[in-house]
């Protein structure tokens, strides 16, 4: 059985199955790229969107950067003028057609100005996180033929001389900070990169900007490579354009005409959410992007947001947790009168924005908690002007989406894959329910498959957003799609009967039980959380098991030079702690049983999760309570901070045999 919901507004229509499909070759005939046709209605190329955007919006102003103390503003006629000299720079390296240019840096507009110039020059983009090891810079750089590298600083430089040697298509690597360490053949400045191709001329670069097509690759996303070697995604220019103007529509962005939105870029580049959110869609619709420090995530960010009062943010859903759990530690550490009143200002807007009803004091009162209360902790967090709050990337709990609400915060989700250029459903304004990460996109289609009983299925998708393939690995791009063309995601949600979609958890970390039970592991996490505030992250455990058991991380303060999470608790979990009589300030102090307070206080929460567990099978039978919370340093958690359970249970695996040797 399978449903679908085909959102047709728009003229652009996905694409009918049984039409031709294109091909593109490099020169070298190394990359090989399956691209469908597209529509009657011709689409963009990025060069094309560009030059629309610098006709409509050249004098406003595009980046800025602060240096020095000071911002420094790029107008987006200046932005595109940058982009073609740095294309010029590029092909006078020796860029070729269909090759790759990596970036190995934080966001900053060089790594904007190095992109497009990429696009410009024939060239396919391809950002390197940032947190990579020698050994997955060499990786990518090897697997899509890097002719070139921009990296940020001599940190990230010392890892690309690393694996310079083994890297036959590297041709040149450019640093666009700080001074170089040593001289090298083919390693440049930025400065020197900008200058390096004067003599190419304007109409040499506009004859191979004139020749790419709307159907040809021009980005790279590589996965994560949670279960084996990172995937190419290969993104074309219309895979590109047209996200940027239909998804960007659908979560309520508006065009710098009607209003210039204003954003913080801080997320990785590499990952397409941050891409396609901060780049492409602020060139579409000429938004302003104000470029964070690079140790935003380390506790600096909260400042550019006061400085820059944006209109729009984004957040992975472990950055809008740590969001709540800084504003919890901070009403800890206050007064008993400053606690009472966030208390009562915060369950006033809740119930406002869980409630349908209005008028009286049902209206009154929480407008005036607002006005008393909450707004002071929005423009304290940098929200006072914020009118749309975008979370992706991961599911987020429903703790954190209601935390929220009561600051009249609403955290509106979107859901896709790098597969989908990013968002392929998206929240907004106008298409907001809680804990749904809203409709499909108009032009889009979704439908589910395989449904059980309670109408989940596997999320499967259709249209424009939708990937060329994955690079060289012909055999897992046809795994992924059915013979009709559509994309399945892996994910498993279900969707009402007014197109609200709530994606319920994924296939491969679907746990079957021992005993063939299905059993989503995120739902029962959340709920442990939930009952726990103490609690940072909970790992249900139990596939092909007799029994479920669960890894769980206690909240603590991160270290804000590595942020490497401490052994000392978080004010918010010392609280807890003391109100439950235990004198714990440390995670050491309770590992081990060595605090039977909180022990058996987290034993009665895993009890009421167990007692709504749908069946015995789904109740958590062993628990232990990790010495460290996960981290990115220590392989727990991927660039965006999402879990990586395959990593978690490799680490554990001691801890977790012991659950079931007994």
């Amino acid at each position: 059985m399978e449903s679908s919901v085909v959102a047709d507004q728009s003229t652009d229509v996905p694409i009918k199955k049984n039409e031709e499909k294109l091909w593109a070759t490099d020169a070298n005939d190394s990359v090989k790229l399956r691209i469908d046709t597209l529509c009657p209605q011709s689409p963009n190329t990025v060069h094309q969107m560009f030059l629309e955007s610098v006709d409509k919006y050249g004098a406003l102003n595009a980046m800025s950067t602060k240096r020095n103390g000071m911002w420094e503003h790029v107008t987006f006629m200046d932005y595109y003028k940058r982009c073609r000299q740095a294309a010029k720079s590029f092909l006078k390296l020796g860029l070729e057609r269909f090759h790759s240019v990596g970036i190995l840096g934080f966001n900053s507009e060089e790594w904007f100005i190095s992109a497009i110039g990429t696009v410009f020059a024939g060239g396919i983009i391809t950002g390197i996180y940032t947190t990579n090891s020698p050994e997955a810079c060499h990786y990518v750089a090897s697997d899509c033929k890097m002719n070139i590298i921009v990296v940020e600083n001599d940190k990230q430089l010392g890892k690309i001389l690393q694996i310079w040697d083994h890297l036959p298509h590297l041709k040149a690597v450019v640093q666009y900070k700080g001074s170089l360490q040593e001289k090298r053949t083919n390693l440049y400045t930025w400065e020197e990169f900008m200058e390096f191709g004067n003599n190419i001329t304007d109409a040499h670069l506009d004859d191979i900007i004139n020749s790419q097509k709307a159907n040809q690759c021009c980005v790279l996303i590589y996965t994560s490579g949670t279960t084996g070697n990172p995937k190419g995604v290969m993104l074309s220019h219309d895979n590109i354009t047209w996200t940027a103007a239909h998804a960007s529509c659908a979560g309520d962005m508006r065009p710098a005409e009607i209003q210039q939105e204003t954003i913080v870029s801080y997320l990785p580049l590499s990952h397409i959410a941050a891409q396609i959110y901060d780049l492409w869609t602020g060139i579409k619709w000429g938004e302003h992007v104000y470029f964070a420090d690079p140790d935003a995530l380390k506790g600096s960010l909260v400042n550019t947001l006061r400085e820059v009062q944006p209109t729009s943010h984004m957040g992975v859903p472990r950055v809008w947790e740590k969001i709540m759990e800084h504003i919890k530690d901070l009403s800890a550490q206050s007064g008993t009168v400053r606690k009472m009143l966030l208390s009562w200002a915060m369950s006033l807007s809740l119930e406002k924005n869980r409630s349908l009803s209005s008028g009286g004091l049902k209206l009154f009162l929480p407008s005036l908690a607002d006005y008393l209360v909450l707004a002071k902790i929005r423009k304290l967090l940098g929200f006072s002007s914020c009118q749309k709050h975008f979370s992706g990337a991961a599911p987020i709990s429903m703790e954190t989406l209601e935390f929220f609400l009561g600051l009249n915060i609403t955290l509106y989700e979107a859901y896709g894959m790098s597969e989908t250029t990013g968002p392929h459903c998206m929240s907004g304004p106008q298409t907001h329910r809680l804990q749904c990460c809203g409709k499909v996109v108009p032009g889009c289609q979704v439908k589910l498959v395989n449904k059980d009983a309670e109408g989940n299925g596997e999320i499967c998708f259709w249209g424009r957003t939708v990937f060329m393939g994955y690079l060289k690995m012909d055999s897992k791009t046809k795994e992924v799609f059915d013979e009709d063309g559509w994309l399945h995601s892996g994910d498993i949600g279900k969707m009402d009967a007014e197109g609200f979609l709530q994606v319920t958890g994924r296939i491969k970390e679907l746990i079957i039980t021992a005993g063939g039970e299905n059993v989503p592991p995120i739902l029962i996490e959340d709920s442990v959380k939930r009952q726990l505030p103490v609690v940072s992250n909970a790992v249900l455990i139990g596939d092909k098991r007799k029994f479920l058991s669960m890894l769980l991380t206690l909240k603590s303060t991160v270290n804000p030079d590595t942020l490497e999470p401490t052994d000392d608790l978080t004010q918010e979990a010392i609280r807890f702690c003391q109100d439950v009589g235990s004198k714990a300030t440390k995670v050491s102090d309770i590992v081990g049983r060595k605090d039977q307070a909180l022990y058996k206080v987290i034993e009665e929460g895993i009890n009421r999760v167990n007692r709504e567990a749908v069946s015995n099978a789904q109740r958590i039978q062993k628990w232990m309570i990790l010495p460290k919370d996960f981290s990115i340093s220590g392989g727990e958690m991927g660039p965006t901070m999402k879990l990586k359970r395959h990593a978690i249970l490799e680490k554990y695996k001691e801890q977790v045999e012991a659950f079931y040797n007994v």
